[in-house]
């Protein structure tokens, strides 16, 4: 049996989406998933399965849209990948509330885009991830899952540091 970290995009954030953790953690439950645990109401799960991590993403997708009617991309990780994407990170934690993780569900065709970035936030391309280190924080950077997403053309969802590290956690309980 594998543990997985699995992420959502899009969902509960500004009022569209709204998927409530409680009914998500019993419709996976209901997919024979094990151990189904949900972390704040972003859509962040942490599951076992014996199933390949593509099947588990296939099964949750379209689980959720069979049972609250949302197409919401669906991305999934082991706990050595989620690992991986942690110590890969090129950015100091020092200050975790401006250092940021965003999964990518393949690895891209190009590693750097043009931004018009006007601050000093930076990102960097590493196989399946971006990280990002926005030293204003993260309500004023250019630096989104939707830019990342046209100019990568992947399908990306970010977690902050705090968020990426309480996953893990959860995960290897």
């Amino acid at each position: 049996m594998k543990t997985y970290i699995v992420i959502l995009r899009g969902i509960n954030v500004s009022g569209k989406n709204i998927l409530p953790m409680a009914a998500l953690r019993e419709m996976l439950s209901s997919l024979q998933f094990e151990n189904v645990q949900t972390y704040i109401q972003s859509g962040n799960i942490v599951l076992n399965s014996e199933l390949f991590k593509e099947e588990v993403i296939g099964k949750v997708k379209k689980g959720i849209a069979a049972k609250f009617g949302y197409d919401v991309p669906v991305l999934a990780r082991t706990i050595d990948e989620w690992e991986n994407a942690i110590a890969n990170n090129p950015y100091p934690i020092g200050n975790h509330k401006i250092v940021s993780f965003t999964f990518l569900n393949e690895v891209p065709v190009e590693t750097t885009i043009a931004i018009n970035i006007t601050n000093d936030d930076v990102y960097t391309v590493v196989n399946d991830m971006v990280y990002m280190y926005c030293s204003d924080g993260f309500g004023r950077t250019k630096l989104t899952n939707n830019l990342f997403e046209k100019k990568l053309k992947v399908t990306a969802t970010s977690r902050n540091y705090r968020t990426t590290m309480k996953l893990l956690e959860m995960a290897k309980a």
